[in-house]
């Protein structure tokens, strides 16, 4: 990928985190939420783990065939890069690449407990902030990614 494709995808990785803030987020809308990224991935029969949090309380959690317990664990480390960062972790991973720089060794993180690779997308309530993350584990990580925000929009949608 060239940086001017780099760069492109981190303009529309912003964007999309701008674009999906929603007006409040409950525990019964992080249940939707992760209803919504289950359904989508059986329509697909897409073998991921779903995992969706409101603070630091995992809510919901669902992993489909064709998963293992390592997806738990890019779960884990992938949320740890969004509250950690502030933004997905698929844009932390993609900023990093921009610099030339390796994400762990950059900022002295562990790679057992820091993955900036894309799954993990900041739930944001307008006029709060982050409130919580909803992560998909088990794609390619722009994949991982395009779900969680394809749920997300529509989640924005159906609340509005």
């Amino acid at each position: 990928m060239s940086t001017d494709d780099v760069a492109a995808l981190i303009a529309e990785v912003e964007a999309a985190e701008h674009e999906l803030v929603l007006p409040r987020f409950t525990h019964d809308d992080a249940w939707r939420l992760g209803c919504l990224l289950v359904e989508l991935a059986t329509e697909r029969d897409l073998p991921v783990t779903i995992d969706v949090r409101k603070g630091s309380q995992q809510v919901f959690h669902a992993a489909r065939e064709g998963t293992t317990p390592d997806n738990d664990s890019w779960v884990e480390r992938k949320v740890r890069v969004v509250y950690r960062f502030g933004a997905s972790s698929y844009l932390v991973g993609l900023r990093a690449r921009a610099s030339g720089r390796d994400f762990n060794e950059t900022h002295q993180l562990p790679l057992q407990e820091y993955a900036a690779h894309g799954g993990a997308f900041p739930i944001r309530v307008d006029g709060v902030g982050i409130v919580g993350v909803a992560t998909v584990s088990g794609l390619a990580q722009g994949d991982d990614h395009a779900l969680v925000v394809e749920a997300l929009r529509a989640f924005v949608a159906t609340s509005a």
